[in-house]
């Protein structure tokens, strides 16, 4: 399955099958009202720490995957398998928040 990176889009093995998760302005506005964040420069200052728990990757992951058109709540998401266990839900989290926000140092350097 083909990604495309310029949209956001995060290719993960997810059950068995590969899929395609994006965190649309859509699915920030879900993760800003399940992290009570006020604005996206507060999620990002939230998940910029690296202390993800693991109902966060589930947030994240779940929010994604709707982003990217599948209907899959977090109790759905909780449930799943995916690829490499808990630290391959991490990089996938991890991708898709790099994809939203861009990566730490790139951030830096617009913002010397």
């Amino acid at each position: 399955m083909a990604v495309n990176r310029r949209r956001g889009e995060v290719s993960a093995i997810i059950d068995g099958q590969e899929r395609t998760l994006c965190l649309t302005l859509g699915a920030l506005a879900e993760l800003e009202d399940s992290f009570a964040a006020d604005n996206l420069a507060d999620l990002a200052e939230r998940f910029g720490a690296g202390r993800l728990s693991a109902r966060d990757l589930i947030r994240i992951l779940s929010a994604g995957l709707r982003g990217a058109g599948e209907s899959a709540s977090e109790a759905e998401v909780a449930a799943m398998r995916i690829e490499d266990g808990a630290a391959g839900a991490a990089r996938v989290a991890a991708e898709l928040l790099t994809a939203a926000f861009g990566a730490p140092e790139e951030s830096a350097a617009a913002n010397p």
